[in-house]
């Protein structure tokens, strides 16, 4: 148990340590930046409760907001995405698995996986950059840059499952 809790604090600090020194500054072709923290949030177990997602997410974001300076965007994008995880785990995982099993290619499938990770992906950063647009006067700029940004980040968390293995 305990050392279940120093392992998420080392993910957790490595990534927002990569996010926010890193990745922050990548821009490529101006569209597309990496939000590799949302990885964090996509590894917890299946039977982990809703709440403490939740909070996990909250913190998650809120840190990398401060370091960011970006008054809570990430907070409300990954707090959104820890709510919605669990139905995309339903919807994508096989259902003979489904029981306490952390997403992963491995246990998964890269089918499956791939599926869950894109549609995760997709809705914090459709969340996140709609909220830092804060305006529908430019949709194809907006929807240009989510997919960007999207595309971008599941290669690196493919590039990470295909490491990890």
């Amino acid at each position: 148990m305990i050392t279940t809790y120093i392992h998420r604090m080392g993910w957790f600090v490595g990534l927002v340590l990569l996010q926010v020194l890193i990745l922050n500054n990548v821009h490529i072709g101006g569209y597309a930046t990496p939000f590799l923290y949302v990885y964090f949030i996509l590894k917890f177990a299946s039977g982990t409760s809703r709440n403490e997602l939740m909070i996990w997410a909250f913190f998650l974001g809120l840190t990398v907001d401060i370091f960011s300076d970006t008054p809570g965007m990430n907070a409300a994008a990954t707090v959104l995405l820890a709510f919605v995880r669990p139905t995309f785990l339903r919807l994508f995982a096989p259902r003979d698995i489904l029981d306490s099993i952390i997403p992963s290619i491995r246990t998964m499938g890269v089918s499956s996986f791939l599926k869950f990770a894109v549609t995760s992906v997709f809705v914090h950063h459709l969340t996140l950059l709609v909220i830092e647009f804060f305006s529908f006067s430019s949709i194809p700029l907006l929807l240009l840059r989510v997919i960007a940004c999207t595309l971008l980040t599941v290669t690196c968390i493919m590039a990470i499952e295909g490491i990890r293995r």
